[in-house]
């Protein structure tokens, strides 16, 4: 190999090293971090427990494969650990800035498009998120909490009022269970979507890639996390308020104005009806 030839393969070899974090970024993400071009939507998802944020079979893994073909290319869509929510806000941080200056002026925080959504303690963490994000008087339009279970030190019961629109979906069986009711900081800031019941007592769902600890000792909650039925939901619920159409529950049900049918098998009152289980004032920020 000649003088030329050897500095022309260690060039493209250095510069292979160099990019790779952006295109991997971009691969992750749906754009990459260190573009110029700001993202018109910020979807971040967190998976539960300890699985993986690269997990195939974690409900929001599969919804972030299918809201970057939903959205817009110039969205952002990346899941996280749950034990990396900090990861998380640095990242939205970095992505709202747009002039790359370190700071966020007020403008770049008006142009925040940011949707969350989580299962289990990463259903939490998306409450720790949105409120992390308020101290910075940034907006997020949507919360998702799917059978949400807070850490001893978290508080997941109540959204904070930069939330536009926050709905939780829970089931109430087994030693790990969801909350059954969210509330707003400020009712007139925030609507609440509604709190809805699954019960697989009544109708169990077949889960796939579990671990033994899933099928014996979270059984319900596992099944959350794999029910099609509720992910439909979220889907749908990224998908219009990434299309700009806020307030689609104001006047019904979810199911009612996504156009979603539950299975004839059961109760609509079940999934449809808000919980009223939980003290209403047992968690505050």
């Amino acid at each position: 190999m000649s003088v030329s030839t050897r500095f022309r393969f260690s060039g493209a070899v250095m510069a292979a090293f160099l990019f790779m974090p952006l295109f991997s970024a971009a691969a992750d993400g749906g754009i990459a971090e260190g573009s110029q071009a700001a993202p018109r939507y910020i979807v971040v998802g967190f998976v539960g427990g300890f699985a993986r944020r690269d997990n195939p079979n974690q409900g929001p893994v599969k919804l972030a494969v299918q809201a970057r073909r939903d959205l817009p290319k110039d969205s952002y869509v990346r899941v996280f650990e749950n034990r990396h929510r900090k990861d998380a806000y640095k990242t939205i941080l970095r992505l709202l800035d747009r002039d790359h200056d370190g700071t966020l002026s007020n403008q770049e925080k008006a142009k925040a498009r940011i949707i969350l959504f989580g299962h289990s303690w990463g259903a939490s963490a998306v409450v720790l998120l949105a409120r992390q994000l308020d101290q910075l008087e940034i907006p997020v339009l949507l919360t998702v909490q799917v059978d949400s279970v807070r850490k001893p030190w978290q508080h997941d019961g109540v959204i904070p009022d930069n939330v536009g629109a926050a709905v939780n979906f829970y089931q109430p069986h087994g030693i790990v269970h969801g909350r059954s009711t969210i509330e707003a900081a400020d009712a007139s800031k925030t609507e609440i979507l509604g709190n809805y019941r699954f019960d697989y007592h009544e109708t169990p769902v077949k889960c796939v890639g579990t671990t033994w600890f899933d099928r014996t000792i979270t059984h319900d909650h596992m099944q959350s996390d794999c029910d099609p039925r509720i992910w439909s939901q979220v889907e749908n619920l990224v998908r219009r308020y990434a299309e700009g159409e806020p307030g689609i529950a104001a006047v019904g049900p979810i199911s009612e104005n996504l156009g979603i049918t539950f299975p004839a098998s059961h109760d609509q009152e079940v999934f449809q009806k808000p919980a009223r289980e939980q003290d209403l004032n047992a968690e505050r920020r």
